[in-house]
């Protein structure tokens, strides 16, 4: 794979749920001081011989009519809910079980199981327990990229 190719993921997911904290991990940046986002952040990051261009969406009810905006030309879905999306046919999901480093958390078996992930059949779907404060477990698969690029 090419060191240049590139990858466009979309970061979607509830209010709260972690995911400019992830998006910060991914950067390897400060994740000391992380506000709610209001519109969008963006960060291309490299990995594993990926550039990834990460955008990073809002979770908050009012602005999750806008996230159809933000489909077109992604590569990568992390958010189960958007299957039914025509825009998004066939795009693989990665779920990021967050917040593991919690004793509350629950198990990514048990979140696959809740959203009957494996009644999926029409793409790849992946999901990852991670902690966004340890860093643990926050990457995106190899294999998922090379999902999403020709050859």
């Amino acid at each position: 794979i090419a060191p240049d190719q590139e990858v466009r993921i979309l970061l979607l997911g509830l209010d709260n749920a972690g995911k400019t904290t992830l998006l910060k991990q991914l950067a390897s940046e400060d994740i000391s001081h992380i506000t709610p986002t209001q519109g969008f952040n963006i960060k291309s990051v490299q990995s594993q011989g990926f550039k990834l261009n990460v955008w990073d969406i809002g979770g908050q009810r009012k602005i999750r009519p806008y996230w159809r905006n933000y489909f077109e030309n992604t590569d990568v879905l992390e958010l189960a809910e958007l299957l039914e999306e025509e825009k998004l046919s066939g795009v693989p999901v990665l779920i990021f079980a967050n917040k593991q480093d919690l004793m509350t958390a629950a198990p990514a078996s048990e979140i696959a199981e809740g959203l009957n992930l494996h009644i999926i059949r029409d793409r790849i779907w992946q999901i990852q327990a991670c902690s966004a404060m340890t860093g643990e477990g926050v990457q995106i698969p190899t294999s998922l990229c090379k999902e999403v690029l020709p050859g």
